[in-house]
């Protein structure tokens, strides 16, 4: 678990109970989109897009009880798709982990926790094609940012974030994160350089 420390000047524009009101939403949303949970597979993009994924699951589980949470949710790794490689710090990658019911004509919904340049999102999509052939894919986030390099845009979007492009988006997560030894959940924007 990360310790999450405040160096820089930072607001909470996501507590615990928006981001689970948010999820909830979109949860909805992916339902209502697909006409039901038929053919649903949700990808999350590690890190913090996985645990997001999980959490629809349970939620579009609770909503329809035909659905198993854990059958419908994958790990996408984009990694080896990115091309700012060169750019970025060495990360290590995550394994890629598909439902056993595999993406080949099923309803892909993306997820991922800040949507910002577009670039994850189009290493995610060069990600799939080498895996299977959906029928369609979607994208859901919990933040949109703003500041698109790409033509890509949400489907889904727990909350859009007016940000100028020197500021950074946080999203701790429990899973990952913790002050003082005790889990967060929330999304706080720092302050630019």
């Amino acid at each position: 678990m990360t310790e999450v420390t405040a160096p820089v000047p930072s607001r909470v524009v996501l507590n615990h109970a928006d981001i689970d009101r948010a999820l909830t939403r979109i949860a909805h949303e992916i339902l209502e989109a697909n006409k039901g949970s038929q053919d649903l597979v949700l990808l999350g993009i590690p890190r913090r897009g996985y645990p997001l994924a999980v959490r629809l699951a349970e939620k579009i589980a609770a909503a329809d009880p035909s659905v198993n949470a854990s059958a419908i949710v994958g790990q996408l790794d984009v990694t080896m798709f990115r091309d700012d490689l060169s750019h970025q710090p060495a990360r290590p990658p995550y394994p890629t982990k598909l439902p056993l019911s595999g993406i080949d004509n099923k309803v892909v919904v993306l997820i991922d926790d800040v949507l910002y340049s577009g670039r994850t999102i189009r290493a995610a999509l060069d990600a799939i094609i080498d895996l299977g052939r959906p029928r369609i894919v979607r994208l859901a986030v919990l933040v949109d940012r703003g500041h698109r390099e790409l033509p890509i845009r949400a489907d889904h979007v727990g909350k859009n974030l007016p940000t100028s492009s020197s500021e950074k988006v946080r999203v701790h997560l429990e899973e990952f994160d913790s002050v003082d030894g005790q889990p967060i959940n929330e999304v706080v924007i720092e302050a630019g350089a």
